[in-house]
């Protein structure tokens, strides 16, 4: 029997592991059903690792992703199947199954029913820039957006602290993935500290589920990035925005990073 359970909706296999995975373990570990519903396969990433023989990309990134979400506790995976937009101004920004082109209140639709079937309490997206502007992650979070006002549940807007991250790195001699992610984009990553509600910690037993998750994902996270020195301090807190009353994740309190 589950106490309740939290939907989150992401743009690519990796992004739970990097962005929310400490928080979907410990819900996990407290009794939370964690139900992951992911929009793309990630499909016009650069991939890491050679490809099997008639391997695509897609397909291991499908398989990394499972790999990951059994380490974080997930109780159900759903696959959106959109296809990747690729990074703003490229051509694939329009390609028709691509989720940056796709009817956001249709797709909204089809989370709200996802919400609702799972009788969700919470429901967890990204900020208003997508966290560092890749036009997937935007449009994640307004589907997310839509389907929580549709359904009046809280909605958990994950993003990072770049004041932290960046005195992080000074501290770990390593950075966290969203920099070079954020590299050539219009806007900066994340958020001010003051503009933050909520930040998640874990134990030491939470932050290595969160490295092995994101170990997972091998064909597109470096060993250096999981074995980073500092991983503690650059990966060891996560962030988020609420919209709405003081629901599930805030259950896990403010918290300072695992040093």
């Amino acid at each position: 029997m589950y106490d309740d359970t939290v939907v989150f909706f992401h743009a690519h296999p990796d992004d739970e592991a990097i962005f929310t995975g400490l928080t979907m373990r410990r819900l996990a570990d407290a009794g939370t059903r964690v139900v992951l519903a992911t929009a793309t396969a990630g499909e016009l990433g650069d991939p890491l690792v050679p490809l099997a023989p008639g391997e695509t990309l897609a397909a291991r990134r499908c398989h990394e992703l499972e790999a990951a979400a059994e380490e974080l506790g997930v109780a159900r995976l759903v696959l959106f199947g959109r296809r990747d937009s690729g990074m703003p101004g490229w051509a694939d920004n329009a390609h028709p199954d691509a989720l940056a082109a796709a009817c956001h209140r249709s797709l909204a639709a089809r989370l709200a029913d996802l919400c609702l079937v799972e009788q969700a309490a919470a429901l967890v997206h990204y900020d208003s820039h997508g966290i560092y502007g890749h036009p997937d992650h935007v449009a994640v979070h307004r589907i997310g957006r839509l389907a929580a006002h549709h359904l009046g549940i809280t909605a958990y807007e994950a993003t990072v602290d770049r004041e932290h991250l960046h005195l992080a790195q000074h501290a770990a001699d390593g950075d966290h993935l969203v920099h070079a992610a954020n590299q050539g984009q219009p806007t900066p990553y994340g958020r001010v500290t003051a503009e933050i509600r909520l930040a998640v910690a874990g134990d030491a037993a939470d932050l290595a589920a969160k490295r092995r998750a994101m170990g997972a994902h091998a064909s597109q996270i470096t060993a250096e990035s999981v074995d980073l020195a500092g991983f503690a301090e650059v990966y060891g807190l996560e962030w988020y925005l609420r919209e709405g009353p003081p629901a599930t994740l805030d259950r896990l309190g403010n918290a300072h990073a695992i040093v």
